[in-house]
């Protein structure tokens, strides 16, 4: 065989072999991680618990600002400002006014309705109620009520924060000033306070769950910072070891970042299956009060809820290998300068 052949092999054989070894450092790591996690199991118990809180109010944080955030869409979506007119006011005039209204960039929909569509909706909705559907038998009565029927205007607008144009068309377009009913103002203010509560009370929860995110996020980097030196500590001279037979940073540092992970990745898997069932004992409560949930339990029962799993599982590693890291980096930042010194004398 050639030299360049028998060069040629070394260098497949060290390649097979230096994969090999990684290979079974990588597997090692992992191994001393997992026995690392039980060996401290108390702590590890502890450092797993905190970040299931931290994560659960994470969670609900996110869940309960999407919720009420979302009702208070759906509210401005049902919400409409009605006009009133004289009754009798013509289907050409209201045809005229809607046109005028339809004109404005605020405005989505515009819906008018005659005295005598007005009068047809009133049966309509008390239709089940006998007494008042044998009143209304009598033509007599019929026409007295019809003649006292206001005509309506309703609109839908895009912001209902802004309704500046469309009182201005109200109080200023001659054809609404000589129709409007001046006893029935518009309703332009129906169902505002609930929408401003809803809204602020969004912002709370929003802004209420971000701090105590911060807080908790901070005692859970604190408590997995001091579980795993106290396991750097327990376990010095088995890394003093390691150096002596020539182990680098790298393999020391994998089984603390693992057992911190493996405690994220509980806290993950703690943390949606809490927020999972949790939701859905109190959603039948929270549609009672009209709070609308169907875009949250949507997510939460279709394939999107293994995405929201892998999210707060990935939250969880995270955390859990920021606080390691940081951890192990000031034990072998403080034994480099010890080392360091030593040299030096």
């Amino acid at each position: 065989m050639s030299r360049d052949k028998k060069t040629k092999q070394n260098l497949k054989t060290m390649s097979k072999n230096t994969g090999v070894q990684k290979a079974r450092s990588t597997s090692r790591i992992f191994k001393y991680g997992a026995i690392g996690f039980t060996r401290n199991i108390w702590l590890s118990v502890a450092a797993t618990l905190v970040m299931s809180v931290t994560l659960i109010i994470l969670f609900v944080t996110v869940i309960a600002s999407a919720i009420l955030a979302s009702t208070a869409d759906a509210m401005r979506e049902k919400i409409d400002i009605t006009i009133y007119f004289k009754p009798g006011t013509s289907i050409s005039s209201l045809s005229s006014m809607s046109n005028t209204m339809g004109a404005d960039k605020n405005v989505k929909s515009v819906e008018v309705s005659t005295s005598e569509e007005e009068f047809e909706k009133m049966v309509e909705e008390n239709k089940t109620n006998e007494g008042i559907m044998q009143t209304l038998e009598d033509e007599a009565m019929k026409e007295m009520m019809i003649a006292g029927m206001n005509a309506t205007m309703r609109i839908k607008v895009f912001d209902v924060n802004d309704l500046s144009s469309i009182k201005e068309i109200v109080e200023k377009d001659r054809g609404f000033i000589i129709h409007i009913d001046s006893e029935r103002p518009p309703t332009y203010d129906v169902n505002r306070t609930e929408i401003e509560t809803i809204t602020s009370w969004a912002n709370i929860a929003r802004n209420g769950g971000i701090i105590l995110s911060i807080v908790f996020l901070a005692i859970s980097i604190l408590v997995i910072f001091n579980t795993i030196r106290m396991a750097i500590f327990s376990r010095r001279e088995e890394i003093y070891m390691m150096k002596l037979v020539g182990a680098d940073n790298s393999f020391i540092r994998g089984p603390f970042l693992i057992e911190a992970q493996i405690s994220g990745t509980i806290a993950g898997i703690i943390a949606a299956t809490v927020g999972y069932f949790g939701f859905h004992t109190i959603a039948p409560h929270l549609e009672s009060y009209g709070i609308n949930i169907a875009a949250i339990n949507d997510i939460l029962e279709t394939r999107w809820l293994v995405l929201v799993y892998i999210i707060i599982i990935a939250i969880g590693i995270l955390i859990g290998t920021i606080s390691s890291t940081l951890a192990i980096h000031k034990y072998l930042s403080a034994t480099a300068k010890r080392s360091h010194k030593k040299k030096n004398r």
